[in-house]
């Protein structure tokens, strides 16, 4: 069973920058993809970025891309998040994920097979 921590949530005023982190231990995020999801309260989880198992390939939304940065280091079995110019619509609870399959990125939560328990992200105006 692959367990999933994420670090690095906090408070930010809008227009800083925080970096998550996402370590897998009792398994290994290798030759999956990863990916990030976030939650905002009264709302559906959503994609936010998803990168392939090398890191030469990566995805985000539209609402992120240009702000977030994918990337994972696989010798340190860890995928991170940088969000830069982050915004008060950011706020929400961040989840990192690995995927079912191997080989490419994935967009939608039912391709992932294990979660983290997530981390807070509040942006203040």
């Amino acid at each position: 069973q692959v367990q999933l921590v994420e670090s690095g949530g906090g408070l930010v005023q809008a227009g800083g920058s925080l970096r998550l982190s996402c370590a897998a231990s009792r398994g290994t995020f290798t030759p999956y993809g990863a990916g990030w999801f976030r939650q905002a309260p009264g709302k559906e989880r959503e994609f936010v970025a998803a990168i392939n198992w090398t890191g030469g390939r990566s995805n985000y939304s539209d609402s992120v891309k240009g702000r977030f940065t994918i990337s994972r280091d696989n010798a340190k079995n860890t995928v991170d998040l940088q969000m830069n110019s982050l915004k008060p619509e950011d706020t929400a609870v961040y989840y990192c994920a690995r995927s079912k399959r191997v080989g490419s990125t994935y967009i939608l939560a039912e391709d992932y097979m294990y979660w983290g328990q997530g981390t807070q992200v509040t942006v203040s105006s």
